[in-house]
């Protein structure tokens, strides 16, 4: 008895694990088109290229990061990327355009959350949220405003908000130490 259960076991944990890494590059593709792609397209929007098939990978502390390029007037020369800070109910992902002509955010997008509907969640529909970013520096540390910040928060969001926030920030340590490299990948991309 102890046989037949250990080989059915062994069968069906093989069997989960070949499904899994069989249709693991479907779900990415999913989660790039449904979850990530929309932040991506209002984010880069009026690119000329399509941002999501010109994509590249870099690793930064040993995680690696996806970065989508989009190409303004013929040039390449804005990368968004997702980040992520601590919200009211998880993790928030941010994703973040930045145009390293200027080192200045061109638009913000919430791609995932575990807000409260109605409240938190308002991060990711509310467009003058994400509008407040745009054109801002990238590189000094985001605060909300009753924290002694730039950043209007959300109303009764206070802590999504300081997520939204942090992960500004969090980007903005990791394009400083990657913008070497993002600007030899962009070199690739435009020709």
């Amino acid at each position: 008895m102890i046989v037949v259960l250990t080989v059915l076991c062994t069968f069906s944990g093989g069997l989960l694990a070949a499904l899994r890494n069989g249709t693991q590059e479907k779900i990415d593709n999913q989660q790039l088109k449904f979850v990530k792609g929309p932040a991506i397209s209002a984010i880069l929007e009026g690119a000329s290229n399509d941002p999501i098939a010109d994509r590249f990978k870099l690793k930064d502390a040993g995680v690696e990061k996806s970065f989508f390029v989009g190409v303004f007037n013929g040039e390449a020369n804005t990368v968004a990327f997702e980040s992520f800070g601590k919200g009211f109910g998880g993790d928030l992902g941010v994703m973040v355009g930045i145009n390293i002509k200027d080192d200045k955010i061109v638009g913000v997008g919430i791609t995932t959350h575990s807000e409260t509907p109605g409240v938190g969640s308002r991060a990711k529909s509310d467009p003058a949220f994400a509008a407040q970013f745009k054109g801002l520096p990238l590189g000094d540390p985001y605060k909300v405003k009753s924290d002694g910040g730039q950043v209007d928060a959300v109303s009764g969001a206070t802590q999504t908000s300081r997520g939204v926030a942090a992960a500004l920030t969090d980007a903005g340590e990791t394009y400083k130490r990657l913008k070497p490299q993002l600007a030899e990948k962009l070199k690739s991309v435009a020709k």
